[in-house]
């Protein structure tokens, strides 16, 4: 007998109807189950495990990720087919399906009728994908969450088992069965950067298990762990999958493999039980290890280096072959040993899933392959969600009734569902070798330049050296030639002057006086004094000459002193080499120290011994106080009041106005910590201590105390009369000038926190605006310092909320001044922060931005739509989930959109 699903067609008188999941199906049981009305034992309510339950019946506590969950099943009515309808054509369908009662009749007779709930019932025109959403959505969205699920079809042969889970859609992509729409969803959550998804595909044939990936693998073996019962087939074949195409390649790979047989009752009967193994690998975010010593201190390397945590879980899609009666298949010879396993392994199951919901003492688990693989399923950790499927035909009554006492029995099976989480360790491991890599590379590059430097320097200085000797040994050269030919000259002149005077005398002796003659050897002895002199001078040159040649020398040794230096530099930093590459022998040692805390850790895991790691908690965000003088306690504040008294705060102002920067920074430090207190402030601002702040904010460059005059004027401006004297006196220009020489996040934090207290004050928001406060709040995102981005996101919502009260008074009409200056991508970039304080912030300006009509083409247009519908849903908030919540309800431009997206919020 052939059948309509298998084929890849409905009847012709079929109808497809697609119905909407609940909600809730993906986290609880869609009806409660009740007890039948005729002939049968009411189920009972939630019972106690079973100790002898085909799970793992090791673990008899409950961690603190352990959930119960209810086996849920549905069944399915295949319409009937041609054969049927000629055949069947006198006779009234067996079964009567109440799908909106979840409720199931099974006809005795014309007159008498047996009544059985299900969680859901589908008729024969549900369509493919209101089958996938009811049975297995709910399971695929917990493997995404991290627990093991199995999605299960169990029927008699020819009812649809295979084209409810196994159908490609080749033809027509409606009729895509379970396997195609659960990888579907997979592949469109997870994230291919950091997440892994692999595939194993296989069929028990015969009480033996053969790869239907690998047709020669056709004996794999059942490995269990001893210690955790984990069931796996280390010898199956596991792809990676990367997409959806390569996906169904495997599947058509996969059923090209699989045995089928003609049989009376199907014309393509699967002879095997075929199962598709997914597993997921998923890492976890905001969860951060900490790894401890041996001592139970958190060494250096740990808090620098923490492994992530990874998720892994694991869906298991299971096509049973059908059962069948053999006078009714007509099935013989090697068919007939088939349907005799076959039927074998079902009874098994059977077997099974009865001692579990009679809280047996004893689950014969061992009987079967199928049962062994299917342990972590019933009763075992993973939600499970089985789909009966039967047929309409009056002739197969006795096979319907025992298809559906079997769903009846699976839905007293619990489940206790656990996420299975690990450390990353391979990761952390190739993190620090890349940072090693990273190191020891930086090294030898500045170890190179630097040696090239030195050479360089030393080659400059000897050729200047040269340079400057041969310099002056020519100038030398040129002073000693031109003195020597001076003096030359003046000898011969002498001697020429001497010979002519002679001969002067000679002729004149006669006539001339003994006085003139005296006369004349006076004068030559002048010429003879100056000559000397002269030469005298000379030498004098020449020893300036030489004293400038010994200098140059000296210079020279001064030279070669500094390369002496140089050199020892360069030793000094061989001796550094040395450090370093010792410090890299520690490095490699905690790489080997942290492998092995890795395979410790990975062996108290498998005892189950593992202690809950201790997280980092969110630091609170300090007050706007000077930290040195805001921990010291009440001692110190009692300090502080007593020389309030003392000194008085006149006094304590005036040295703001010190030339000393110290003086300065402890005298606002001072003030800072005054204006913490209410009930000092009206005297600061009284005193001049405002403007006193304000002008130091202005005049002065150091970084502490534009930092705590920030901060005190942020305290100062928790007062709404305050607040309007700082804008009057120029403060927030003051502020923003600060905001963008600053680059400290303390510093930004502070400027931040003082504008974001003016922003909750309406009457001064256009001057604000005017003035830049709204502009610099936008340009110290750039520190991304959660501290400062939390101040930030608080001024944008005390900014939205006056804004929003100003639209409700009448006030305000045109759009808001945010969106105008370009703040609401920024917005919608951080409203699902990690960091609660800046989400908080922004998920209720974004709420304030939202309630007026105006707003609502940008917010759409900015993306912000989406995020109002997280916030209504997800937020951990009460009052901003309403308040999200109401926003959206009430505004017809929110609502038209939804409705163009096809999103049912009412």
């Amino acid at each position: 007998m052939s059948m309509a699903y298998r084929n890849g067609t409905l009847p012709k008188g079929a109808l497809k109807v697609d119905r909407p999941l609940s909600m809730n199906s993906s986290t609880k049981s869609s009806a409660s189950f009740k007890s039948k009305t005729v002939g049968h034992t009411p189920v009972t309510g939630p019972r106690r495990k079973s100790t002898g339950s085909v799970g793992n019946s090791a673990a008899n506590t409950k961690d603190s990720t352990s959930v119960s969950g209810r086996v849920r099943v549905a069944v399915r009515l295949r319409p009937r087919n041609a054969e049927e309808m000629v055949s069947d054509a006198d006779f009234a369908d067996c079964v009567e399906l109440q799908p909106e009662l979840k409720r199931l009749k099974l006809r005795r007779n014309n007159w008498d009728s047996d009544t059985y709930e299900f969680d859901e019932v589908l008729t024969e025109f549900a369509s493919q994908k209101r089958v996938y959403e009811v049975v297995a959505k709910p399971v695929v969205e917990s493997v995404l969450d991290g627990y093991n699920g199995t999605v299960m079809a169990y029927g008699q042969t020819g009812t649809g088992k295979t084209y409810t889970l196994g159908r490609l859609g080749e033809e027509d992509t409606a009729d895509r069965g379970i396997m195609v729409r659960a990888m579907e969803d997979i592949l469109s959550e997870i994230t291919p950067e950091k997440d892994s998804i692999s595939v194993s595909y296989f069929q028990l044939y015969m009480e033996s298990i053969q790869d239907l990936l690998d047709p020669v693998n056709d004996n794999i073996s059942i490995v269990e762990d001893p210690k955790t019962g984990d069931v796996s087939l280390p010898g199956a074949t596991t792809v990676d999958i990367r997409d959806q195409k390569s996906f169904l390649e495997l599947l058509r790979v996969g059923e090209a493999h699989r045995f089928a047989a003609n049989t009376k009752l199907n014309t393509e009967s699967s002879r095997s039980h075929a199962m598709l193994m997914v597993h997921v690998e998923r890492s976890v975010k905001g969860r951060d290890s900490v790894i401890l010593s041996e001592n139970g201190s958190t060494s250096h390397t740990a808090k620098a280096f923490k492994p992530p945590v990874v998720r892994k879980s694991k869906l298991v899609v299971v096509d049973l072959a059908g059962s069948e009666r053999i006078d009714k298949s007509g099935s013989e010879a090697h068919t007939l040993e088939e349907a005799k396993s076959i039927n074998l392994s079902l009874s098994a199951l059977g077997k099974c899933i009865n001692a579990l919901a009679e809280n047996s003492a004893h689950v014969p688990v061992r009987d079967s392959k199928l049962t062994r693989l299917l342990r972590d399923s019933f009763g075992g950790t993973a939600r499970t969600s089985l789909v009966i499927t039967i047929g309409p035909s009056p002739r197969h009554r006795g096979e319907t009734a025992s298809t559906i006492m079997f769903g009846q029995r699976a839905m007293k099976v619990e489940n206790m569902l656990k996420i299975k989480e690990e450390f990353d360790y391979k990761s952390l491991s190739r993190r620090l070798e890349m940072q090693l890599d990273k190191q020891i590379a930086e090294h030898e590059r500045q170890q190179k330049g630097f040696k090239d430097d030195i050479e360089r320097i030393a080659q400059e200085a000897q050729v200047r050296i040269t340079e400057a000797e041969k310099g002056y040994a020519e100038a030398l050269e040129r002073e000693r030639l031109q003195y020597q030919n001076d003096y030359m000259d003046a000898i011969r002149k002498l001697e020429e002057q001497w010979a002519a005077n002679k001969q002067k005398h000679e002729n004149e002796k006669a006539k001339s006086s003994v006085l003139s003659a005296s006369m004349e050897v006076a004068e030559l002895k002048k010429l003879f004094e100056k000559e000397t002199i002269s030469r005298k001078a000379a030498e004098e040159e020449i020893d300036n000459i030489k004293n400038q040649l010994a200098q140059w020398k000296r210079s020279e040794a001064a030279g070669n002193s500094e390369i002496l230096k140089l050199r020892k530099m360069l030793e000094d930093e061989k001796c550094q080499k040395a450090k370093l590459e010792e410090e890299i022998a520690v490095l490699q040692s905690q790489l080997l120290q942290l492998s092995f805390e890795a395979d410790e850790t990975r062996r108290n895991l498998d005892r189950g011994e593992t202690e809950k790691l201790p997280g980092t908690l969110d630091s609170p965000i300090p007050p706007f106080m000077h930290q040195h003088l805001g921990d010291s306690g009440v001692g110190e504040k009692a300090s502080m009041a007593k020389l309030f008294e003392q000194v008085g705060l006149q006094k304590i102002l005036s040295l703001l106005e010190s030339e000393d920067a110290d003086v300065q920074i402890h005298a606002v430090k001072v003030v800072a910590n005054l204006a913490a207190e209410e009930a000092n402030q009206e005297r600061i601002v009284k005193a001049g201590g405002l403007k006193s702040l304000l002008t130091l904010l202005r005049s002065s460059n150091d970084e502490t105390i534009h930092r705590v005059a920030a901060g005190a004027i942020a305290n100062l401006a928790m007062n709404e009369t305050n607040q309007e004297l700082i804008m009057s006196q120029g403060g927030i220009s003051l502020l923003s000038v600060t905001a963008a020489k600053a680059e400290d996040p303390q510093t930004l934090r502070m400027v931040a926190g003082a504008i974001a207290n003016l922003c909750g004050n309406e009457k001064l928001q256009p001057k604000l605006r005017g003035e830049g406060g709204v502009k610099a709040l936008q340009g110290m995102v750039r520190s991304r310092h959660p501290d400062v981005l939390a101040q930030v996101a608080r001024g944008i919502a005390n900014f939205a909320k006056c804004e929003s009260r100003a639209y409700t008074q009448g006030s305000k009409t045109g759009k808001s001044l945010l969106i105008e200056d370009g703040t609401l991508p920024w917005i919608v970039q951080n409203a699902n922060n990690e960091a609660s304080p800046i989400r908080r912030h922004i998920e209720l300006a974004l709420c304030h931005l939202a309630q007026h009509e105006v707003n609502a083409k940008d917010m759409i247009k900015g993306g912000a739509l989406w995020e109002l519908v997280r916030i209504s849903r997800d937020c951990s908030r009460d009052d901003i989930r309403t308040l999200a919540y109401r926003t959206l309800t009430s505004s017809p431009s929110f609502q038209a959109e939804l409705k163009r997206l096809r999103i049912d919020y009412g």
